[in-house]
């Protein structure tokens, strides 16, 4: 066993109740032939560990937004998906939460990893100051970003009024076995967001060794994210434009549907199409795996679900298509590869842009915005250049394109919880489920996903309280 594997074995069993692996005491116990991590390489090596390191698992937030199609056999096995899946308000999500709690445990053993680069950084061998300044603020990046993660999913949404009355995650900053932490309120932890962002920006590298390795544009584009979250338009639109500014790049799904017409239009041939979106996708600013961490098909999809896609969209035809399985109909998943469903993509800077041009009055150039990104989304024949005279108008042309382009990625359930929050633009579900008409409403608190079980009773050097009632 490598040392980078033993430390990584060793943070996925200790996070379990958030008592994080020690440095201290693991690089003690030097196993027979191997050294204590000490130098630059060593350390630079948990970047590299992309399935331990680099999974942001949605979970149920795309079973809850119904991104993700539940099989009749995994609604009877998980009740905990069933209860998400259908929108049922009376199930007891604390209690059914002993079995579904990867989101949780994969993204705090990527902080662990990170928190021991930030701590260790200072003290690198083998490598000039800049080299360690540049390895710490890529740690930070990627520490935003897994909180980021926690916060949207197991607390309440951000709302500037309240965020400091109300409990966000526990946030540890330490590495070592029994370290201490806290659970502060949601505005702390959008505090501690942006400061990671903020002050690591200049020791970043405008290119980065790999796509796990973050640069300017993943902190500039993760920066968009995090304030047009806030509802801070104005800086959400400037970050948006830096990273632009690095890169801009579309990828053209219609020239690709072009190549596979033919395999496209038959019904029967379930032949997969190898995914363009993988590590050199030229929509990257850096790369995360999501539900998945290895080369998978993309997720199937319901059938009211692909309704929600504008008639001749590429990307989404050549993804998905029809599947009759008797009890069960869906859309079945037809692309193979890896698909960046954790990381910052240029797609998402367009349509942060995008929104941000529309909330602060500049319409026009908002629809520009989004006509661009469907100019390599929408067929020739089907394409229409969308107008709006209003932001009233184009917020949801906006918002149904990012929540279709940004599919099984956490995405689209942030905007729904943010837009729900404001109020203005709220986000409801429907659909017919066993001959009945369901619904999923804006103020439903199924929008907070109850911290597992697991991180209640191993609490570790710390307390943590729930933030939803069931």
């Amino acid at each position: 066993m490598t040392i980078h594997t033993k430390h990584l074995f060793a943070t996925g069993l200790l996070a379990m109740g958030l008592a994080f692996t020690s440095c201290d005491d693991f690089l003690s116990d030097v196993p027979k032939g191997q050294k204590i991590p000490e130098s630059y390489a060593d350390f630079e090596a948990f970047l590299r560990a992309e399935y331990g390191n680099h999974r942001l698992d949605p979970g149920q937030a795309v079973i809850l937004d119904n991104d993700r199609y539940v099989t009749n056999s995994y609604m009877n096995y998980y009740p905990l998906w069933a209860a998400n899946f259908i929108w049922d308000e009376t199930a007891d999500r604390i209690a059914l939460n002993k079995s579904d709690e990867t989101t949780y445990y994969a993204t705090y053993q990527g902080i662990s990893s990170f928190n021991l680069i930030i701590e260790h950084g200072p003290s690198l061998t083998q490598c000039t100051e800049a080299q360690r300044d540049e390895l710490v603020a890529q740690a930070r990046v990627l520490r935003a970003m897994n909180y980021f993660h926690l916060v949207n999913y197991y607390a309440d949404t951000y709302e500037a009024a309240t965020a400091s009355l109300k409990g966000g995650v526990p946030v540890i900053t330490s590495a070592n076995v029994g370290a201490a932490y806290t659970q502060p309120s949601v505005q702390e932890v959008y505090d501690f967001m942006l400061k990671d962002l903020t002050e690591s920006y200049n020791a970043l590298p405008v290119q980065a060794a790999t796509m796990l390795h973050p640069n300017k544009a993943v902190a500039d584009a993760m920066l968009a994210r995090v304030y047009l979250m806030m509802g801070n338009y104005n800086d959400a639109l400037k970050h948006a434009n830096q990273a632009l500014a690095f890169n801009d790049a579309l990828y053209d799904w219609t020239a690709l549907y072009a190549q596979m017409e033919e395999l496209v239009l038959d019904p029967a041939n379930y032949t997969a199409i190898t995914a363009p979106n993988g590590f050199d996708y030229c929509e990257n600013y850096n790369f995360r795996h999501g539900s998945s961490s290895n080369s998978s098909t993309i997720t199937h999809i319901p059938l009211h679900r692909a309704a929600d896609f504008e008639e001749g969209d590429a990307r989404y035809l050549l993804q998905w298509k029809y599947y009759n399985a008797g009890a069960e109909q869906y859309m079945r998943g037809m692309t193979r590869g890896f698909h960046n469903q954790g990381g910052m993509l240029t797609v998402e800077a367009w349509l942060i842009k995008a929104e941000c041009l529309a909330r602060t009055g500049k319409v026009t150039e908002a629809m520009d915005c989004l006509n661009r990104v469907r100019e390599t989304r929408i067929l020739e024949e089907y394409y229409q250049p969308l107008t709006a005279a209003t932001e009233a108008e184009a917020l949801p042309l906006i918002i149904r394109t990012k929540r279709n382009e940004l599919i099984l990625t956490m995405v689209p359930f942030c905007d729904a919880r943010r837009l729900n929050a404001e109020g203005k633009y709220p986000v409801t579900f429907s659909k017919e489920y066993n001959g009945q008409r369901i619904s999923l409403s804006a103020k439903s608190h199924l929008w907070t996903f109850p911290f597992p079980q697991g991180a209640l009773e191993n609490k570790g050097n710390g307390n943590i309280v729930q933030n939803v009632e069931k």
